[in-house]
């Protein structure tokens, strides 16, 4: 079994990698669990809108997936906003984005 000294050690790595204080890094990493739930939470209203009767088309599978990225990002800025993170974020989403473009221009 672990010692005490163990615990704890998986959030200096994140404070380290991220260059942020073990405080910071719990909030962020709060940021990141809201934004999924939120996600989670918005899917089964979107379906049942859709789906009236129970069958949801494949289209709409399709477009979902390809459409909550952007509203995922858009989600992390607000709640990182919201609980002071929102400068971490922003610099998150602008990494991001170039690397999605970046690899949209080598192709």
């Amino acid at each position: 079994m672990r010692n005490d000294a163990h615990r704890g050690e998986w959030l200096q790595r994140l404070a380290r990698r991220w260059k942020i204080s073990p405080g910071r890094a719990l909030v962020v990493l709060l940021v990141f669990a809201c934004t999924g739930t939120t996600v989670v939470l918005i899917k089964r209203p979107l379906l049942d809108r859709v789906a009236g009767d129970g069958q949801v088309p494949v289209i709409f599978s399709v477009l979902y997936y390809f459409l909550i990225l952007p509203v995922y990002n858009l989600l992390l800025l607000i709640y990182g906003l919201l609980l002071g993170q929102f400068g971490f974020f922003w610099a998150f989403e602008k990494r991001l984005l170039k690397r999605v473009f970046g690899w949209l221009r080598s192709r």
